[in-house]
């Protein structure tokens, strides 16, 4: 049993504090400003030995035309049919308003247990206050008065949710999944790219830079092997980040980064390859993630037999060393080599996790060395004995050899080739380290 539990309510209720509270990470983005939250959010929580899933969602408005409201409120819908249990979530501070009573008629039909669930309540008065939320009548359950920033109030929240539990969820469903993350420059079509891979509508999409601001995880089948992928906030520079919110967003997205195993860098093929991205890769490749470019938009580009060729090569150019990054051409809005894409990333996944046996290390690299061995360095021969894998999460090669210290790094480079060619590590960062025979 999935144990689901859904947060919904008005903007600016407090919604993605409660969220935060109940999966004991600040996960979901917190501003005073409504509206922060679009998509929905995922994460996970236990009480009393009992785990569940928890959803985080927009404010609701109804009859808005607001263009972002109208997709919150689709995105609000998906989550109360996916949860088991609802938390319609409702400010004693403002008491209760219009918005509620509009959005409480559209629950009204909703047959599956609901908490109304009175924030802001940090003193006695507001907890009384609470009260006036019992003329909304939409359950027989009693309000629950609770502060989500301190913690108040919870405890008996969680005490009555999980009587809807009958069996425990898995403590972290995603624990052991590999990790894939969509990072990019705004607007570069990453959102677009995980709608059109599940096939619904996960994220939402507007032709406005900046529309994501959570990091939005899902879970992917493919090949017959699970994998979570993450949507991310666009990232511009730090000069032309004015706002908190866009500020949190690009923090969550570089934490991201950092907790992935492959990083997906996608671009806008009319902007190209531009200083912001290289900083990307870098990022990704300094925190020893694989890594493949997604040059999205391909369908806007004017081309010729030779323009994928020629565009791929001044790409090549400008990552200088990292040349072993593989480049992939897709449109997602025509749905051209998107699912290429994903099998590039599965097999960035496969070539990092790739374990090389010793004595094939040592039948290979061996006669290789003997080929072209370490130049000596004042007079004094260097000689490599023995290479081995270490039982690390990324490739890491140990070379054992007699003067380590006068190793350069052109002939490290020289060893990273040749294990590149001759095992598989396209898009992943390869560490080689010298230890004394």
């Amino acid at each position: 049993m999935a144990n689901i539990v859904a947060i919904v309510g008005r903007p600016n209720v407090g919604k993605s504090t409660l969220f935060n509270r109940l999966v004991e990470e600040r996960k979901a983005i917190e501003d005073n400003m409504s509206g922060v939250t679009r998509d929905r959010h995922y994460g996970h929580a236990q009480w009393c030995g009992k785990f569940f899933s928890v959803i985080d969602t927009g404010g609701y408005v109804t009859g808005s035309e607001d263009l972002y409201e109208a997709e919150i409120r689709k995105q609000v819908k998906l989550a109360i049919e996916e949860a088991d249990v609802i938390l319609f979530v409702v400010d004693c501070h403002d008491g209760l308003t219009d918005l509620d009573e509009e959005f409480a008629n559209e629950l009204r039909s909703n047959k599956k247990p609901l908490y109304i669930v009175a924030n802001k309540a940090d003193n006695q008065e507001k907890s009384f206050m609470a009260n006036e939320f019992y003329s909304l009548g939409l359950s027989d359950l009693e309000v629950y008065p609770i502060a989500a920033a301190s913690g108040s109030g919870t405890g008996e929240l969680l005490d009555a949710i999980i009587t809807h539990f009958e069996e425990d969820g898995l403590e972290d469903p995603d624990a052991g999944i590999p990790k894939i993350s969509i990072l990019g420059r705004p607007n570069a079509g990453k959102s677009s790219f995980l709608n059109a891979l599940i096939g619904q509508e996960r994220s939402i999409v507007t032709n406005e830079a900046g529309t994501t601001r959570d990091a939005i995880h899902t879970r992917y089948k493919f090949f017959g092997q699970d994998f979570i992928i993450t949507d991310t906030a666009g990232i511009r520079k730090k000069a032309k980040v004015k706002e908190d919110v866009e500020f949190y967003s690009v923090m969550r997205s570089l934490r991201t980064l950092e907790e992935s195993d492959v990083v997906i860098v996608m671009l806008d093929a009319t902007r190209g390859l531009e200083a912001q991205d290289v900083n990307l890769i870098s990022l990704a490749i300094k925190n020893n993630k694989g890594v493949l470019i997604m040059v999205n938009k391909w369908d806007l580009i004017e081309k010729d037999h030779k323009t994928m060729n020629k565009i791929k090569e001044d790409m090549l150019d400008r990552l200088g060393e990292h040349k072993w990054i593989p480049i992939i051409f897709t449109s997602v809005t025509e749905k051209q080599r998107i699912f290429q894409a994903i099998e590039l990333a599965v097999k960035v996944y496969e070539n990092k996790t790739r374990r090389v046996t010793t004595s094939k290390l040592n039948d290979i690299l061996l006669q290789e060395i003997e080929k072209y061995p370490p130049p000596a360095w004042k007079g004094k021969y260097i000689k490599i004995k023995y290479v081995t894998q270490l039982p690390t999460k990324n490739p890491v090669f140990a070379f054992f050899c007699n003067l380590p210290q006068y190793i350069k790094e052109p002939y490290t480079r020289y060893l990273e080739n040749r294990l590149r060619e001759n095992f598989d590590f396209e898009g992943v960062p390869v560490k080689i380290v010298y230890k004394n025979k």
